[in-house]
């Protein structure tokens, strides 16, 4: 039984989520500022956290990157609001592994957590070791190192990376990419693809502005050269 924790302070948006979850199966703990969600978090063995980002005593953005700062590497979905595009962004590179946005469904809710509770448990098969540059990738141990020094990744983002990899020298679709790594029952906007791949580019490129391993295929996709 996956173990979630909630970190919400509205309550129109916590209890029924409370719900739903118990619902179908998962413990869940909750937590309403920020302050006593870092603390949960950091104490407990949680499969996943469900992060709002607006908080009191502190906000999602703060308990995220506390956490991932600490080595907490448990995966976190931010609530974000709609009109927030720099929220979401901010919230990725923090180290979160997605994000919904405000107003949502219960369905939709429900399976961007099934996907990523799926990406966290699933080991990625066909490729273990992947070298290329001065970047390692090891999809055993999801360990990443760019010059001998440790990146950290989300499992979103070993999905996506291993992915790449296994499709390198083929140009792919961005809703190739979407069924693939982020589940086809699962609806999320394609924008989301150039999100991610922009924070994979700073993360391993020496000029993320002129990569040389990820490389954009305009109104298409992507294409890995490494």
């Amino acid at each position: 039984m996956a173990k979630i924790l909630i970190i919400e302070d509205e309550e129109s948006i916590l209890m029924p989520l409370e719900d739903n979850l118990k619902l179908e199966g998962y413990e869940v703990s909750s937590a309403k500022d920020g302050l006593q969600g870092l603390s949960l978090a950091a104490g407990h063995p949680y499969d996943l956290i469900v992060l709002d980002i607006m908080l009191p005593k502190m906000d999602g953005f703060e308990v995220c990157r506390r956490l991932r700062q600490d080595r907490v590497m448990t995966p976190i979905l931010m609530l974000t609001a709609k009109s927030q595009e720099v929220d979401k962004v901010l919230g990725l590179e923090l180290g979160a592994d997605d994000y919904v946005t405000k107003p949502f469904s219960s369905r939709e809710l429900l399976a961007r957590i099934k996907a990523i509770l799926r990406r966290a448990n699933e080991p990625l098969r066909g490729i273990d070791f992947y070298r290329f540059g001065d970047i390692e990738l090891d999809f055993v141990k999801y360990e990443a190192k760019k010059g001998g020094r440790p990146v950290p990744l989300t499992a979103l983002e070993f999905s996506l990376l291993h992915f790449l990899v296994q499709n390198r020298g083929r140009v792919v679709h961005r809703n190739e990419i979407l069924d693939s790594v982020w589940g086809k029952d699962v609806y999320v906007d394609a924008r989301t693809v150039d999100k991610h791949v922009s924070l994979l580019r700073k993360k391993f490129e020496d000029d993320p502005q002129e990569p040389k391993f990820i490389l954009g295929v305009r109104g298409i996709g992507y294409k890995f050269t490494g």
